[in-house]
């Protein structure tokens, strides 16, 4: 089996809509052993309605539930992170408070939701630019602006921004929106890399099912990019 790397999950217990207590996470981390994770990203909400989830707090909790882990042999490595809520004043953050992947400030996790772009989404991207992060946007399939309109992703590549795919779009109905988005974006070989953008044990075998979608899709070599390769660029001492 494929190693796999995470690269968004809210696993974390009890701090933002992701998994509810630490029993709730240690199943999760067990299921994605399973399907041949063996490392993940926690990548907790950051909203200005979750004042605890922060550089600070973020790797301590981690390391919390990494002790839980390794407790009940479950070989998956954690590491911190967080999904960065895109808002007209983001620019005005203390640079050094922005969660980037494994807070090393080289990579950050960003969401957006809008039926259309407004101007302050380019300025704040280049804001987190200009701090010398690469921005990876998650599940831009998610997004209707970029439903009504896919071509919008050549404003996002143009701009420098890399972009995630959610597997769990991978598994809605054919019909749906957020399916026939993901896979023409996925088609057109628009992600850098696919996360589980895992919410909890109800949803995530749904989740599962879309990387298996995502396997079918493409070769065994674009698999292992999106899910390996690609991951592990977000932290150079990811497999030490």
């Amino acid at each position: 089996m494929t190693p796999k790397i995470d690269v968004h999950s809210h696993l974390l217990p009890g701090i933002d809509d992701g998994c509810k207590t630490i029993e709730e996470s240690v199943e999760c981390a067990r299921l994605l052993v399973e399907r041949g994770y063996t490392h993940t990203f926690c990548t907790p909400h950051i909203w200005t309605s979750l004042p605890a989830n922060t550089v600070i707090n973020i790797p301590t909790m981690t390391a919390a539930l990494q002790t839980e882990l390794d407790r009940q042999n479950i070989p998956l490595k954690l590491f911190p992170g967080g999904e960065n809520n895109i808002q007209p004043d983001l620019f005005r953050t203390i640079p050094d408070l922005v969660v980037t992947f494994g807070m090393n400030r080289r990579f950050c996790l960003i969401d957006f939701w809008a039926d259309k772009l407004p101007e302050f989404f380019t300025t704040n991207v280049k804001w987190l630019q200009s701090l010398d992060l690469t921005v990876i946007l998650a599940h831009p399939e998610r997004m209707r602006a970029v439903q009504d309109d896919p071509a919008l992703v050549d404003y996002f590549v143009e701009l420098g921004v890399l972009m995630q795919g959610n597997l769990g779009c991978f598994s809605d109905p054919p019909h749906a929106y957020n399916r026939r988005t993901a896979e023409l974006l996925l088609e057109q070989d628009r992600y850098f890399c696919v996360g589980s953008d895992l919410h909890g044990l109800e949803s995530l075998p749904r989740r599962l099912d879309g990387l298996k979608r995502v396997e079918e899709m493409v070769s065994a070599e674009k698999f292992r990019q999106l899910t390996w390769e690609n991951p592990k660029t977000l932290l150079p001492q990811l497999l030490v």
